[in-house]
């Protein structure tokens, strides 16, 4: 029996095609007057407060919001939607006092990565450039992917056909204007994010009616409530660590750092995205919690969609076609720059080539390569809270011993060794797509051998011990 979608496949295709092209030709539009290196990655440093503060928020906000929290809260409880939403909005407040730094210091940069080049010798500048470009490279594939599994889940359109038109039509205004392009567009997205989130969400509170409430979670599953829920707490150490790791590393966010026109700018747009971000987030998990209590068969990550489509209502169904387009492309756009401009600044520090190498034609072509590669992936389909726990995995190993470094002096050598050992410790706990075992745990040694509470708690484990193993040993060496 063939399956029912809530739209046919024409006019989500026509849909598809007519969003992508209106941010991409307003983006070029846009980009026309501001045209230059300076304007790509920084934004010529003019940005006000408003146009920062959407374009913060916007990039934050990927279409991992319809999927990541919903799915996490149902095993995590309030933990996991806690941890969620103050792991996203968590870097907003740290860039207050590292921004503040970074801008003083090195007030002609770009990129964290430049920064860093300062600390360290080649070797470990090299690792951190490879980890950030890594990370960034996974995030790119998981929201390509996310928008590819929503379309199809709503009306069956192939999952290549949805990621080839989004990063075609996102490449060709990011690589044309840059920041100051990502930066408009964003502003644009975000307006159509917001309008789009307050309708679906109040729909969902209105159709579920009384179920749309704690005490309603409480009485179906107390256990998403309890104290005595272990999850609740690993879960949400888990995410907080996992998800505010990887946004410090989000080159972004530090090259909207650098776009700010003046430091007290950058202070209020980073507040005000905080409290902004903090309530989008836990509110789309507390709906995860809500679709598993009212059906806990509804697969997990589509929990969103499930209590907004339980009529097949069309109307809806292009709204939230919509609302994960803005999503995805307004983190397409800053990912694609914030690569981009790695290459361009870093790369020149990297790559031993001809003092009058075009880098921000290379870099093009990088972008390019990436892309091909990041709409394979997208074209299969993979599990999308998989991928980005993957990707956080890479930055929990480099987060403290790098941000110490600010700071403290730190030896290159034993930051690089320790690094290198806590990656390699977190990913033997890591766990199978199926979060049953680890390559440590169930693989090389029997889950026999280990209590319950490891076996059930193998990616937080994972995470603490990519994080902190680092840092511990860094310590010992120093004393």
């Amino acid at each position: 029996m063939d399956k029912l979608y809530f739209l046919d496949q024409t006019s989500s295709l026509l849909l598809l095609i007519t969003i992508c092209l209106i941010f991409a030709v307003l983006g070029i539009y846009h980009s026309k007057k501001y045209l230059g290196i300076s304007n790509y990655l920084t934004a010529n440093r003019n940005i006000e407060i408003l146009s920062l503060t959407i374009s913060l928020v916007a990039s934050a906000l990927g279409a991992w919001i319809l999927f990541g929290p919903v799915s996490a809260a149902t095993w995590g409880g309030i933990g996991a939607v806690t941890g969620y939403a103050l792991g996203t909005a968590f870097p907003m407040i740290f860039l207050i006092y590292f921004g503040k730094k970074i801008r003083s210091e090195f007030p002609k940069g770009s990129s964290l990565i430049e920064f860093m080049r300062k600390k360290f010798g080649k070797s470990l500048f090299k690792l951190i450039l490879l980890m950030t470009i890594f990370y960034m490279f996974i995030f790119l594939c998981a929201e390509v992917t996310a928008i590819a599994v929503l379309i199809n889940y709503l009306s069956g359109t192939d999952l290549w056909v949805t990621a080839s038109i989004v990063l075609l039509t996102t490449l060709s205004y990011t690589l044309y204007g840059g920041l100051r392009a990502s930066i408009f567009t964003d502003n644009i997205q975000m307006i159509v994010i917001g309008l789009l989130l307050i309708i679906l969400i109040s729909i969902i509170s209105t159709s579920t009616g009384e179920n749309f409430s704690f005490n309603y979670v409480k009485e179906k599953n107390p256990q998403l409530f309890s104290s005595f829920y272990i999850p609740n707490y690993t879960a949400g150490l888990t995410f907080f660590i996992a998800v505010a790791a990887t946004n410090l590393f989000h080159q972004g966010n530090w090259q909207r750092v650098y776009a700010a026109k003046n430091y007290q700018t950058l202070k209020t747009s980073l507040i005000i995205s905080f409290f902004i971000i903090v309530p989008i987030v836990f509110l789309m998990g507390f709906i995860g919690m809500v679709s598993f209590s009212m059906d806990p068969s509804t697969r997990a990550d589509l929990g969103f969609f499930k209590l907004l489509l339980n009529d097949q209502i069309e109307l809806i169904s292009f709204m939230i076609i919509v609302l994960g387009l803005a999503l995805t492309i307004s983190t397409v756009d800053t990912l694609v720059n914030a690569i981009s401009s790695l290459f361009i600044v870093d790369g020149k520090a990297t790559f031993n080539l001809n003092k009058n190498t075009d880098y921000l034609k290379i870099s093009k072509y990088f972008i390019v390569f990436l892309s091909c590669i990041a709409f394979s992936i997208a074209s299969k389909g993979f599990d999308i809270l998989y991928l980005f726990l993957l990707a956080d995995l890479f930055c929990c190993a480099f987060v403290l011993t790098v941000f110490y470094s600010f700071y403290n002096k730190v030896n290159e050598k034993t930051a690089y060794i320790s690094i290198i050992i806590g990656l390699i410790a977190g990913f033997l706990m890591f766990p199978f797509p199926d979060f049953s075992k680890s390559l440590l745990v169930g693989v090389l040694i029997s889950k026999e051998w280990f209590s319950p509470f490891v076996s059930k708690s193998l990616l937080f484990l994972s995470f603490v011990i990519a994080t902190f193993l680092p840092a511990i040993i860094l310590k010992l060496k120093k004393n």
